[in-house]
């Protein structure tokens, strides 16, 4: 549980970081490369061939591919239909989304663990029901997107590395990002522009997006997944969006509706006590 919350907060400045300072002045695709191909330096030397069957290299570089390559194409496009406020309760769906394939891979139905995420939801929706953009559809379907592949590579990593428990973390993780380079290689040579990057702040911006909260990042998050139910893993899903709106408002956007954040942060807290509650009384 210690590894998401660690990431939840190192999460909370990428929102406002990519919308304010990169969406719309800096190529999406280049983004994405940049920093993808960051994150995968950091633990290339760490790779080890012979941890994994080539099958199971295979599998890691397309959980990568999903999880973190075709999100994110989604993730920033969203940025260019949508405020930052809006992308993130547009998330709010990530949980169910989390649990129902989970359910699905393991051929099973938890409706306790559909509960607690609801709930989660629900407290994710007080924080922003209004205030929504004429135009969102198209932004709404697009972060849609990105929530699947998102959930979708969690689980995904969950459920490899439940059934192989003496790798190590370490050892592997460098296919997951092998994955999503070739994925973002490819949509950027499609799609993207060849662009050159001088200013220091969006140098700097793209520096601890690819190196902290994509490599290290995503390292933590996936660890901590795979040691926590899924009901836990669907409902830390939410808690980024009380986290993100902190840093938009404290820094960026002042006038945000600081009861509602209150009183659906506090719904958050209570599903995360009411699905500890209801697996103590499973167990």
């Amino acid at each position: 549980m210690g590894y998401l919350i660690v990431t939840t907060i190192m999460w909370s400045l990428s929102f406002s970081l990519i919308g304010v300072y990169l969406a719309g002045q800096v190529d999406a695709y280049v983004s994405v490369w940049v920093r993808i191909a960051l994150a995968a330096l950091v633990f290339l030397p760490f790779l080890r061939l012979k941890a994994v069957t080539k099958k199971e290299a295979f599998q890691l570089m397309g959980i990568g591919g999903i999880q973190l390559g075709l999100m994110y194409i989604f993730y920033y496009q969203s940025f260019l239909l949508l405020t930052v406020p809006e992308v993130l309760i547009f998330t709010v769906f990530t949980p169910i989304y989390v649990t129902l394939i989970y359910d699905a891979l393991k051929k099973q139905f938890n409706p306790w663990y559909l509960v607690t995420a609801l709930v989660a939801v629900a407290g994710a929706v007080v924080i922003r029901y209004d205030s929504i953009t004429e135009d969102y559809l198209i932004g709404f379907l697009v972060v849609q997107c990105s929530n699947l592949c998102f959930a979708f590579g969690q689980v995904g990593y969950k459920y490899f590395k439940e059934s192989r428990q003496e790798m190590r973390q370490r050892d592997i993780f460098g296919w997951f990002y092998i994955g999503a380079f070739v994925v973002v290689s490819i949509a950027w040579a499609i799609w993207g522009k060849a662009e050159m990057l001088s200013d220091p702040l969006q140098l700097g911006i793209l520096l601890w997006l690819g190196v902290g909260a994509s490599g290290l990042g995503y390292f933590l998050w996936n660890r901590g997944a795979s040691q926590v139910d899924p009901g836990y893993l669907a409902i830390m899903n939410n808690a980024l969006i009380p986290a993100g709106l902190i840093v938009n408002v404290t820094i960026w956007n002042r006038d945000e509706d600081l009861l509602r954040l209150t009183i659906g942060g506090a719904i958050i807290l209570f599903a995360l006590f009411l699905h500890s509650k209801v697996k103590k009384r499973s167990a």
